[in-house]
């Protein structure tokens, strides 16, 4: 299996490899023995739709070259939202397949396989014509060089984008001469993880993500993650606890809770609930009229809280319209929810916010930042922006510059625009050019580069407990970049002059989330999955070197 974009993906394809587990299935990590290859897509922006396509035409390249009779199965967030145009578009693969289907992956499995062996037989019958294979090709994938000049689907259409090789790719499917993918897609996804589902980690044993609820009911104007996986759906309290309690059991350290929203967790499992409660006023007013047992976010964070054993729990994907007084006291009151919020603001200027349809005004942001700070001593805050969206002026854009510079946020990242077909930003008037969303994006991290570097070095000196992660290899020093498709990308390369070459271990502060923030390099041979203190001693832009503290 190859899994692309967020951890909220991962979580499925550890879902789909555990049901397969389950069922017998082996699982391997080398592409050309396996059976059957499973890709599980993102499609959050087009840099990464763009991988995702690349992916399942490099693998289908593969298959072909190394074991032609094996299945390929295409799952995730790209199939749910081109369920439509892809089984034309990439008649390659053998199963496309929705969110809702991840616990059905054997069946799936077994279609793949099935599919395979049909395709390779209607090839079978094609060579028995004295055809070649690039003529058998060009056939089964509906191309012909008399058409070379001519541009393909891939080439027309609008609603997929992918590189060089995804436009050059003949695919106009001609159902005489091919079998068609299978296809399972529900179009408005309902699936929601339980205690008792299979699942196989794929993170360290030290930390776990916790899918807490599914789906969004936000309006934003830039977003397709509403219609690609359903409405807002929480798990029930209880069962999270159950998986939680399991996973402190096996060892995690870390519980990092997601969701699209966390902060609307438990809203949709009070009576009579309405998806129209998206802004503040209406979502505290609904939150102040829960009966006192309600279950809610600030209840969930309660409870794991009392579970026995040193361990973080890192709160993710929290909307800004969903904070209360009681969460931001919960978190105070509560020792092993970690000093971090990630809140993505995704801008502050007040045309920009309303174009975004974020629900959420100027001042209310300020506001709600003044209050998390004074409410939890030390918090650090992540968030992330949008730049070059249609209509951002160089006066909106300099608002940001000057939020940014004022409010110093401990982390943060940026993307610049993504049109985004379907979407009411697509439609927008003032669409700006990539040239004009890069410069944006370039000035906006050149004023968090610096303050980033004066809040490192400020750690210089001070004690602080981490979790050993792993020992740094060679090639973890020259890669120590952070990039992630739905925390902006923080950095593009890394001065390795300024970081310890050998010797050190990779660790992670109570205020660096796994995969997206920075890293503490400490000195020695120490146990990963384990917490110690240490001592600041160095910094880099992202980065902290430390030593451990003797105890």
């Amino acid at each position: 299996m190859i899994s692309l974009g967020c951890a909220k993906n991962l979580v499925d394809a550890e879902i789909m490899l555990g049901n397969l587990m389950k069922d017998g299935f082996e699982i391997t990590n080398e592409a050309e023995e396996a059976d059957v290859m499973i890709v599980n897509t993102c499609s959050f922006i087009d840099s990464a739709q763009e991988e995702s396509v690349d992916t399942i035409l490099e693998s289908a390249e593969v298959r072909e070259a190394s074991n032609r009779g094996q299945g390929l199965i295409v799952s995730g967030c790209l199939t749910q939202r081109y369920r439509e145009e892809l089984p034309k578009l990439i008649p390659e693969v053998d199963v496309f397949m929705g969110i809702d289907q991840v616990n059905q992956i054997g069946q799936k499995v077994r279609e793949a396989l099935s599919h395979r062996s049909r395709r390779l037989a209607g090839e079978a019958e094609l060579e028995k014509q004295g055809l070649s294979r690039e003529e058998i090709s060009e056939i089964l994938n509906g191309g012909s060089d008399e058409d070379e000049d001519e541009p393909t689907d891939h080439e027309k259409s609008e609603s997929i984008r992918g590189t060089d090789s995804f436009g050059k790719t003949k695919v106009v499917v001609d159902p005489s001469m091919i079998v068609a993918p299978e296809i399972d897609v529900t179009q408005r996804p309902n699936y929601i993880p339980d205690f008792v589902t299979p699942r196989f980690r794929l993170t360290p044993r030290h930390f776990a993500y916790v899918k807490i609820a599914e789906g969004c009911n936000h309006p934003c104007s830039f977003c397709v993650i509403p219609r690609m996986r359903g409405s807002h759906r929480s798990r029930q309290q209880a069962d999270i606890v159950q998986e939680a309690k399991a996973l402190i059991a096996d060892g995690v350290k870390e519980l990092n809770l997601i969701s699209q929203d966390s902060t609307y967790y438990g809203m949709d499992l009070r009576e009579n609930h309405k998806r129209t409660i998206s802004s503040p006023e209406k979502f505290t007013a609904a939150a102040e009229a829960l009966p006192e047992n309600a279950t809610t976010l600030s209840s969930l964070l309660r409870e794991l809280n009392a579970i026995e054993g040193d361990f973080w729990i890192r709160l993710l994907y929290t909307h800004p319209a969903h904070w209360t007084d009681e969460l931001i006291q919960t978190i105070a009151e509560c020792p092993k929810v970690a000093r971090y919020v990630d809140m993505p603001l995704q801008h502050i200027h007040q045309t920009m916010l309303e174009r975004m349809r974020r629900e959420t005004t100027q001042q209310y942001i300020v506001d709600l930042i003044a209050r998390i700070r004074k409410g939890i001593p030390g918090i650090a805050i992540r968030t992330t922006f949008i730049v070059g969206f249609p209509g951002e002026t160089e006066d909106y854009f300099n608002t940001l510059l000057d939020f940014i510079r004022d409010t110093r946020f401990e982390r943060m990242g940026i993307f610049t625009y993504s049109h985004e077909e379907g979407t009411k930003a697509a439609n927008m008037a003032q669409q700006l050019t990539d040239e004009e969303k890069e410069a944006m994006k370039e000035k906006a991290m050149k004023v968090q580069l610096q303050i980033s570097r004066e809040q490192a070095a400020a750690q210089v000196g001070t004690t602080m407990k981490v979790l050993v992660e792993k020992e740094a290899s060679e090639t973890d020093l020259v890669e120590a970049s952070v990039q992630s498709w739905e925390h902006g990308h923080m950095r593009k390369e890394l001065d390795l002059t300024e970081v310890p070459q050998e010797g050190y271990m990779v660790c992670r502060g109570e205020v660096d989330a796994p995969d997206i923030d920075g890293r503490v390099y400490v000195k020695g041979a120490l146990a990963p999955g384990e917490f110690i203190q240490v001592k600041v001693v160095g910094h880099t832009d992202y980065d902290l070197i430390a030593e451990p503290v003797d105890q």
